[in-house]
């Protein structure tokens, strides 16, 4: 077990913990010169003869010092709430109690401390105080304990309630990746950096490889220690002390606020969406984008917090906001984090992490809003998924949900109707019915460019997508299509998609002028007609002559040998078999040669054989050309 104390500054903390345990503690010089507690220290020590030992972390009380407060607050697993009972319920009492509801600590004690000082009438009177400061919370009843720290009075009832509550503690779960949050780095002779924080998931041994901080620096665990003694092992709930090493890793490059973490979950983000809680004490709106301190684990980052269902919120109230953070920020879904003011004074609310990762648009939209309230109401991946899946028509990524979920993907039990597609890009996650509905989409509007283009054989894969205008990204949408085309629900003709029975038809307009064209194509034999020429001898329009012959051209009726110059198929089928009987007794032909069996120029012949190259018939090697026998063509024309 973890206890945390909270309360005023000179209540007592430091000294009740001493009471405790029997340790002075670490306390620095300047806490020794000013009296007070600046930063946090830590004791272990065990609360009965034989017990574990349990950790103590004693966080400073001094409104300046919040900060510090925070970065020992989270993860503990009970707090004991310290009130003196000569000053009563004082302004840090508050705020420290407010952080502790909004962190979710779980269990609570409290002490009232310095009860040798005060009559009986007024330690009653305090401990109505802190009944009725607990009254609404989910403190409400926890045991108040009279103590005090200079005569020992109290102290070992105080220690027998901290040994019943450890028995209540509920152990954390150590599936999913390691999370520490560094709150302490220092140097030990003969051993190199060391590093301390609390375990909030996973576990860590020697030789584990972990990435640390923002940048994600690969660094070793030498050795470690687990509830301050030596271990192999040390796993989530824990305090722990990693001796750490990495390439040119210096003490200067490790700070509180760092985490450490496998590779696979490493993946620190700017936006997150939470869900925001205002605390019911204050006394000022909050408003759209207003600018914040965000504290999560030991890192304090400051943001701006853009409301997601109004513009304003009140005190008590509820809201989805993202934040805007201005630095990077590791989080996982259910992370508890606190809000104080731009200028860090005082505490304003809190909330939960609903998803590290969240967009950058649409993030007001009805969808995204749905998605929010799958993601608070949810606790598990799997309770999650199904709704996710319904309010996510692109898909969902499972590397995302793997770092968003702390869960490994080979922990999942995904359900009977959730299909994972391969991409290029890596794997996507769909319900079985919306992928069966995307390709019955796909399959419409395809129908639906054959009606409205009945002349032309398909779309290419980019023509049909910006057409169809699906909710996926290229590479799910290339993994439906490569589905319905393995499949046979989708045919193709080189570049060219369409249904299977689906057959061109060209206008009575477009056959009536092929009918003119054809015949001047063939009568041109090698050397046809260039398309200026046809219009000017049908007195047609160029452009109307080019756009047929060009989708002709797609049809495989025509070839575009270059711009504006076409051969019609039985043509161009001649010449490749003239081709390959110049190569009969040698796979190389000479232009020259090429030439002279069509009887044409020598720049109309390379024009012919440079889209011999391109359909692959042909190889250029110099001012030759090697015939490719493994070519669709080569080998139709050996059939023949």
């Amino acid at each position: 077990m973890i206890v945390g104390t909270a309360g005023h500054i000179d209540h007592g903390k430091t000294a009740l913990l001493q009471a405790l345990t029997g340790q002075a503690g670490d306390t620095r010089q300047e806490e020794r010169a000013r009296g007070m507690t600046i930063d946090l220290g830590y004791r272990y020590a065990a609360l009965a003869e034989g017990a574990p030992l349990t950790g103590f972390i004693d966080v400073p009380g001094h409104e300046r010092f919040i900060h510090n407060m925070l970065a020992g607050a989270h993860g503990i697993d009970l707090v004991l709430l310290v009130v003196a009972a000569d000053d009563g319920v004082m302004p840090q009492t508050r705020e420290h109690l407010a952080i502790i509801e909004l962190l979710g600590i779980p269990q609570a004690l409290v002490a009232i401390s310095k009860c040798d000082r005060v009559e009986p009438a007024r330690l009653l009177e305090v401990q109505a105080q802190v009944a009725e400061l607990l009254a609404p919370g989910p403190y409400a009843g926890a045991l108040q304990f009279p103590v005090s720290s200079l005569s020992g009075e109290g102290v070992e009832a105080l220690r027998e309630a901290l040994l019943v509550a450890e028995r209540q503690v509920h152990r954390r779960s150590a599936r999913g990746g390691f999370r520490l949050a560094v709150d302490r780095v220092f140097a030990v002779s003969g051993a190199g950096i060391v590093v301390t924080g609390t375990a909030l998931a996973g576990q860590v041994s020697a030789g584990d490889t972990l990435l640390l901080g923002k940048a994600g620096k690969p660094v070793r665990v030498r050795g470690l220690h687990a509830q301050n003694q030596a271990a192999l092992i040390a796993e989530a709930g824990q305090r722990v002390a990693l001796n750490i090493t990495g390439e040119r890793l210096a003490i200067e490059q490790v700070h509180r606020g760092d985490w450490l973490l496998p590779e696979w979950l490493h993946a620190p983000s700017v936006r997150v969406d939470i869900e925001l809680t205002l605390l019911a004490s204050e006394t000022r709106t909050f408003e759209h984008f207003s600018a914040v301190h965000v504290h999560l684990g030991t890192q304090d980052v400051t943001a701006r917090v853009a409301l997601l269902e109004g513009e304003k919120l009140g005190a008590g109230e509820r809201m989805f906001a993202q934040l805007l953070l201005n630095a990077p920020l590791q989080a996982v879904h259910g992370d508890r984090l606190v809000l104080r003011d731009q200028r860090a004074q005082r505490t304003l609310g809190g909330g939960r992490v609903l998803d590290p990762f969240a967009p950058s648009r649409q993030r007001r939209s009805e969808v995204r809003l749905r998605q929010l309230q799958v993601l608070r109401d949810a606790i598990e991946l799997e309770q999650a998924l199904p709704a996710l899946l319904e309010t996510a028509p692109a898909g969902l990524d499972p590397q995302r949900l793997e770092r968003q979920f702390n869960r490994r993907r080979e922990t999942w039990q995904l359900p009977d109707h959730v299909v994972v597609i391969a991409t290029r890009q890596g794997q996507l996650l769909f319900a079985r019915e919306q992928w069966q509905a995307l390709k019955q989409q796909l399959l419409a509007r395809l129908a639906q460019f054959h009606e409205q283009e009945p002349d032309q054989l398909g779309p290419d894969r980019d023509r049909l997508r910006r057409f169809c205008a699906l909710p996926l990204e290229r590479p799910a949408f290339v993994s439906l299509l490569d589905e319905l085309l393995g499949d046979g629900a989708i045919g193709s003709s080189g570049p060219w998609l369409h249904l299977p029975d689906h057959k061109v038809q060209l206008s009575e307009a477009d056959a009536a002028l092929w009918a003119r064209l054809q015949p001047r194509l063939l009568a041109g034999d090698y050397d046809p007609p260039w398309v200026r020429t046809l219009a000017g001898e049908l007195q047609r329009e160029e452009a109307e002559v080019r756009l047929l012959l060009r989708k002709l051209a797609r049809l495989g009726v025509v070839h575009q040998v270059v711009r504006d110059l076409f051969y019609p198929q039985d043509t161009l089928r001649r010449m490749a078999e003239l081709l390959l009987q110049l190569a009969a007794g040698s796979p190389i032909v000479q232009v020259a040669a090429f030439r002279d069996s069509l009887g044409i120029g020598r720049k109309r012949s390379v024009q012919i054989l440079e889209y011999f190259d391109r359909i692959g018939l042909t190889r250029r090697v110099g001012d030759q050309r090697h015939i490719r026998t493994d070519s669709a063509l080569a080998q139709q024309q050996a059939e023949h």
